[in-house]
């Protein structure tokens, strides 16, 4: 009979948690890693990650959900975050609150505007791993993110979803966190699918 890897599980997607809208579930140490169908800035977590541009102006996608949903507070702390530290870069995050988003705080992070002939996805494993850095930093035991990149920022979306769950699992599997929860939310069906196949991928049960 196979046996599950260390600090891996994957039980059943029904009823667990409550967890019957997960498409794909993994267990990471002491972290359940989620894929769901839905809308980002409805995810109750303690913080939802923003696919944000380096000047914090939240006009487009994700970043313009994120603000519509949470309140113009959002794009204020955004701009006073710019005004102290300048521009947000490759592998920074800026935290801001969450406004009236269920989530009390929204981590930006610069994702890559997918080009030939850089490390697109070094930069996109960047910005992964500084949303669970800045979530741990900031005492914050749950996470939604999106597939960061794929939309205005021209990233292939099946490319984008692996390098982030991918970069995900692996950060889970050796850094020590209180996180509790991860989610990899996908706003349509087909980004969520691709996010499942890519959880599977990145956490194998056999």
């Amino acid at each position: 009979m196979p046996t599950q890897p260390a600090g891996q599980h994957r039980p059943s997607r029904r009823s667990l948690f409550g967890m019957d809208s997960a498409l794909a579930f993994a267990r990471v140490r002491e972290t359940n890693v989620l894929v769901i169908q839905g809308d980002l800035t409805r995810q109750p977590v303690a913080a939802v990650v923003n696919a944000a541009n380096e000047s914090l102006q939240h006009g487009g996608g994700v970043a313009q959900a994120i603000v519509r949903t949470g309140g113009r507070v959002i794009q204020e702390e955004s701009d006073a975050w710019i005004r102290q530290h300048g521009p947000v870069a490759a592998g920074q995050a800026a935290v801001t609150t969450g406004g009236m988003l269920i989530a009390s705080r929204v981590i930006h992070v610069v994702g890559p505007r997918f080009r030939e002939g850089q490390d697109n996805a070094g930069l996109l494993r960047s910005a992964t791993t500084a949303a669970l850095d800045a979530a741990v930093e900031h005492d914050l035991g749950s996470i939604a993110l999106p597939a960061i990149s794929a939309g205005i920022f021209g990233y292939p979306p099946q490319e984008a979803t692996s390098v982030v769950a991918h970069a995900v699992v692996d950060w889970l599997g050796s850094n020590p966190s209180s996180m509790t929860e991860v989610r990899l939310v996908g706003f349509s069906k087909s980004m969520a699918e691709m996010f499942a196949e890519a959880l599977e991928g990145a956490a194998p049960t056999t």
